[in-house]
């Protein structure tokens, strides 16, 4: 079974299966799985093409560097915009796996090699190679069939919005944060203009790493190649409008902050209704003290990023190495962003996938427990989402009850990851003082 699992030739043809199959579904399901591709990224564009660019000429919800591949996905027109971007996912996500694979790629250094094999090993007796470590080939190949298992769990929303490509450069990006520092911080940073969350995972790097400037340096620099561009274009104050339209949304149904909302919508207490704004094109929710929650969301949530980014200074000026620091952290970052977020989008489980494939390469067994957690995340959410979500607006128990076991487990995700990442601190032990045995000669 090892050499089976650890052989390309069976590992290709699977990862080759299962996206056409989350393709097919996404593009020929009657819910419309991948409606924001086919309907809502083609219109932008076609609209772009005639004149009009989101992001440039007007407000977006994203950052300019989305406009990329849904750009890319146009190449062969309208009509074939699903089939061309299906290509462009299959060939970015080919590139991650093969990088996942390359074992070469992406080994740290010697010493955080033999620091985190102390680490796992519970007898502390040294190994004789790098094979008792979470850096073994044979790991990558867990890490590498772990994901395509997400994906498919997950269903066809994970192949079918634009989180798919940052992800994917999120995913690289962390892996390179030991052996090749800068490039990271210029991954992540062109992730951060794809969507905003991965800023977070450029301040993780910087604080895990002891290379934080060349970090910081690549990413500021990337961001700035890119803001010149879009200032170039004459985007304007349209460069940054995506955090003021981010801001004016309302409670999204899936939330784990909505859910007190859905059951009172369910028990049908006064003022709370299930609602579709036209302006963000999404389901919400509102009710008695829904107004509250909507204000607190974002402070809270900047709260909890900055608390977590505390907690890993202080890990790593204790000693923690980054191969120990950077997974917990990562994911800790990544659920806290889902936990205290008033959005609840379904693709939002796949940010899960890059620090679980962190955690599994670099960590091995240690992450097992996470990576279990987040497939089933996966599966819960496809239930929700394409399949019965008519059932969820119209408030079935059922799917109720699965929302609300799956932003419970979320939560479970989020206290664990924090756990994990204040046990990584290197705790000081203070000399232990041998007496000596003084010989007295009668």
């Amino acid at each position: 079974m090892r050499r089976l699992a650890t052989n390309p030739l069976l590992i290709w043809p699977v990862f080759v299966a299962i996206h056409l199959w989350l393709g097919y579904v996404g593009l020929t399901a009657p819910t419309l799985p991948w409606g924001d591709v086919t309907v809502v990224y083609n219109t932008w564009i076609q609209n772009g093409f005639e004149g009009y660019w989101i992001g440039i000429d007007g407000p977006w919800v994203y950052p300019l560097l989305a406009l990329a591949p849904m750009i890319a996905a146009a190449a062969f027109g309208k009509t074939l915009y699903g089939i061309t971007w299906l290509v462009l996912v299959v060939l970015a996500n080919g590139a991650v796996l093969a990088f996942i694979l390359n074992s070469r790629a992406t080994r740290v250094a010697p010493a955080e090699d033999r620091a985190l094999d102390q680490a796992l090993r519970p007898d502390r007796t040294p190994a004789p190679d790098a094979r008792h470590t979470g850096f073994s080939p044979s790991i990558r190949f867990v890490a590498a069939w772990w994901w395509l298992a997400a994906l498919l769990l997950l269903g066809p929303v994970a192949l079918g919005r634009i989180d798919t490509f940052e992800v994917a450069l999120v995913i690289v990006g962390l892996l390179l944060a030991i052996r090749r520092p800068a490039v990271a911080g210029a991954l992540l940073a062109a992730a951060t203009w794809v969507k905003v969350w991965p800023i977070a995972m450029v301040v993780a790097v910087m604080i895990a790493t002891k290379k934080r400037w060349s970090v910081a340096i690549a990413a500021a620099v990337t961001a700035a190649v890119i803001a010149s561009v879009g200032l170039a274009l004459g985007a304007g104050a349209n460069l940054i409008s995506f955090v003021t339209q981010q801001t004016g949304r309302g409670l999204q149904i899936e939330a784990p902050i909505s859910t007190p909302f859905m059951w009172g919508a369910y028990l049908k207490l006064p003022g709370s209704v299930v609602y579709y704004d036209q302006d963000i094109l999404t389901f919400q929710v509102k009710g008695a003290g829904g107004p509250i929650a909507d204000v607190l969301t974002t402070p809270l949530l900047a709260l909890a990023v900055l608390a977590l980014l505390l907690i890993g200074v202080w890990v790593v000026r204790s000693g923690a190495r980054v191969a120990k620091v950077l997974p917990p952290l990562a994911l800790a970052l990544v659920t806290a962003l889902i936990v205290f977020n008033k959005v609840g989008s379904p693709q939002f489980m796949l940010w899960l996938t890059a620090p679980v494939i962190l955690g599994i390469i670099w960590q091995g067994k240690r992450f097992r427990t996470f990576a279990i957690i987040a497939a089933v995340l996966a599966l819960l959410t496809q239930v929700i989402y394409p399949y019965y979500y008519d059932w969820l607006i119209s408030l079935n128990t059922a799917m109720l009850v699965t929302l609300t076991v799956r932003n419970l487990l979320v939560c479970v995700l989020f206290v664990l990851a924090v756990r994990a990442l204040v046990k990584t601190r290197v705790k000081k032990t203070a000399p232990v003082s041998v007496p000596v045995a003084v010989k007295v000669v009668a």
